[in-house]
C-alpha cells in the first residue's frame, strides 16, 4: 500500500476520503480514485488527460522534456544503434535480446511472414477502390479463423505466438492492400531479405523483375517502423488494452487497435502533412498561409508543426530530419516542388518567433509524410504503414496487460438525460 495519501472533501459528505498516492519509476505520481465508487462519487476526466487506467513498464513519455524511452531506452540511441526488429523483441520482453535470441526471434518473424492462400481471395472479395485501412482491419481480425486452435490467451506460449504471427504477417497484409488496389499480383514475402526490405519488395516488386530494393529506402522505412513502435497510452493502444480486457483473441485485439489508428485524429497526421502542401500549392504562397496560420480567426492550421503530447520537441523528429535528407539526396528530389515547399517550411519553423515562442517545430509526421511520399508510397497508404510499425507496441500492451491481474474496462459516465419517466398513456 502506498504510504503517501491525499484527501478529497465533497460537500454533503461528513469525512474526508482519503486516497492513496502512487509514485512510478519516474513521471508523476499517480492519485488511486478506484475506492470512490464506493462513496457514491465519480471522477469527471473527459479524454482521460489526467487519468491513468493501468501500470506498465514498457514506454515512459515527458512531453515538457522531449523525452521517449522504450523500456528506458532513449529513441534517439535506438534510431542509430538499434533496428525495427531487435526493437520489437525489447517492447515484447523488456530487454535487448542477445546473439542467440536475436538469431531465433528474427527465424520465427522471417518464417511467419507467409499468409495463408485463402487471403488471397479474402482480397478479391473487396472492391479495387477500397481503403487500404478498410481492409487491414478486417483480414487483421479475420487471421483469428486461421489459427482459432491456438487462442488461448491465458497460456503465455500461445500469446507469443501470437505475438510473432501478427508482426511478421502485417507488413505482407500491408503490401497486399496496396497490390489490390493498384491491380498487380502480390508479391510473396523473401527470407533472405530484411523486415523493411521485404516490405518495400512485397510494395514494389513485380514477377517481371529480380528484386530490387534501395538500402536507402529500407534504412528509412525500417526507422519509421521503429520510431512508430509504441507511444504509450495513445487512443489505439488503449483500445487494444480495452479489447483485450474483455478476453478477445489478439487478432481481433489488434484490428480494434487498426480501427482506432484509422482516425484522422490519430493515425492520419502524416497524410494531413501531404494535403496542406497541396492545399499551398506552390512555394510563392507559403508567406500567405503563414500569416493565415498565425491568425487566431483563421481557419487554417498548419500540419505536421508541434504536438499534442511533446510541449517542447519531438524527439523523433530530429531523426527523421536526418533521414528525410538521405531519402531526398540519395533520390535526387530536391527540385521536386513538393518538397521544396517543404523545406521552406520547415525553415520558417525553425527561424520565425512566432513558432519559436509557441514550441511549433516540426513533429514526426512532418518528416516521415514527405519520406514516404519520396520513397513512392501513396497517401493511402501512410496510415496503413503507420500501424504496420505500431504492432509491436500494441501487442506488448495487451500481453503485459494479460500477463498480471487485470479487470475488464468500464468507463463511467456524467449521465444528462431524462430522469425516470412513464410511458404516455
Amino acid at each position: 500500500m502506498s504510504e503517501k495519501k491525499a484527501q478529497l472533501r465533497i460537500d454533503g459528505i461528513d469525512d474526508p476520503i482519503d486516497l492513496p498516492v502512487y509514485e512510478g519509476t519516474t513521471g508523476p505520481d499517480v492519485v488511486d480514485v478506484s475506492s470512490l465508487v464506493g462513496h457514491g462519487v465519480f471522477t469527471y476526466d473527459p479524454g482521460f488527460m489526467s487519468t491513468a487506467a493501468c501500470d506498465s513498464d514498457i514506454t515512459f513519455i515527458d512531453g515538457g522534456k522531449g523525452i521517449l524511452l522504450y523500456r528506458g531506452y532513449p529513441i534517439e540511441q535506438l534510431a542509430v544503434k538499434s533496428n525495427f526488429l531487435e526493437v520489437c523483441y525489447l517492447l515484447l520482453h523488456g530487454e535487448l535480446p542477445s546473439a542467440t535470441e536475436t538469431k531465433s526471434f528474427e527465424n520465427s518473424i522471417r518464417y511467419h511472414t507467409m499468409v495463408d492462400e485463402h487471403i488471397h481471395q479474402f482480397f478479391r472479395g473487396f472492391p479495387r477502390n477500397a481503403h487500404p485501412m478498410a481492409m487491414l482491419c478486417a483480414v487483421v481480425g479475420g487471421l483469428s479463423a486461421f489459427y482459432h486452435d491456438t487462442l488461448d490467451i491465458d497460456d503465455s506460449e500461445q500469446r507469443i505466438s501470437a505475438a510473432h504471427r501478427i508482426i511478421a504477417k502485417l507488413p505482407t497484409l500491408a503490401a497486399m492492400c496496396y497490390k489490390h488496389g493498384v491491380g498487380q499480383p502480390f508479391m510473396y514475402p523473401q527470407n533472405d531479405m530484411g523486415f523493411a526490405e521485404n516490405f518495400l519488395h512485397m510494395m514494389f516488386g513485380t514477377p517481371c523483375e529480380p528484386p530490387k530494393v534501395s538500402p536507402i529506402a529500407a534504412k528509412a522505412m525500417d526507422t519509421i517502423f521503429l520510431l512508430h513502435a509504441d507511444h504509450e497510452q495513445n487512443a489505439s493502444t488503449s483500445t487494444v488494452r480495452l479489447a483485450g480486457s474483455t478476453g478477445s483473441n489478439p487478432y481481433a485485439c489488434i484490428a480494434s487497435g487498426i480501427a482506432a489508428l484509422w482516425g484522422p485524429a490519430h493515425g492520419g497526421a502524416n497524410e494531413s502533412v501531404l494535403k496542406m502542401l497541396g492545399e499551398i500549392g506552390d512555394e510563392s504562397r507559403i508567406d500567405e498561409f503563414i500569416l493565415r496560420a498565425k491568425d487566431k480567426d483563421d481557419p487554417f492550421r498548419l500540419m505536421g508543426f508541434g504536438h499534442r503530447v511533446y510541449k517542447n520537441f519531438d524527439p523523433r523528429a530530429k531523426v527523421m530530419r536526418e533521414i528525410c535528407d538521405e531519402v531526398l539526396d540519395e533520390l535526387g528530389a530536391e527540385d521536386d516542388p513538393l518538397f521544396r515547399m517543404a523545406r521552406k517550411l520547415e525553415k520558417i519553423a525553425l527561424e520565425d518567433e512566432y513558432f519559436i515562442e509557441k514550441k511549433l517545430y516540426p513533429n514526426v509526421d512532418f518528416y516521415s509524410g514527405i519520406v514516404l511520399k519520396a520513397i513512392g508510397i501513396p497517401t493511402s497508404m501512410f496510415t496503413v504503414i503507420f500501424a504496420t510499425g505500431r504492432v509491436p507496441g500494441w501487442i506488448s500492451h495487451w500481453n503485459e496487460m494479460l500477463s498480471h491481474p487485470y479487470r475488464i474496462g468500464r468507463p463511467r459516465q456524467l449521465y444528462k438525460g431524462h430522469t425516470q419517466r412513464d410511458y404516455p398513456a
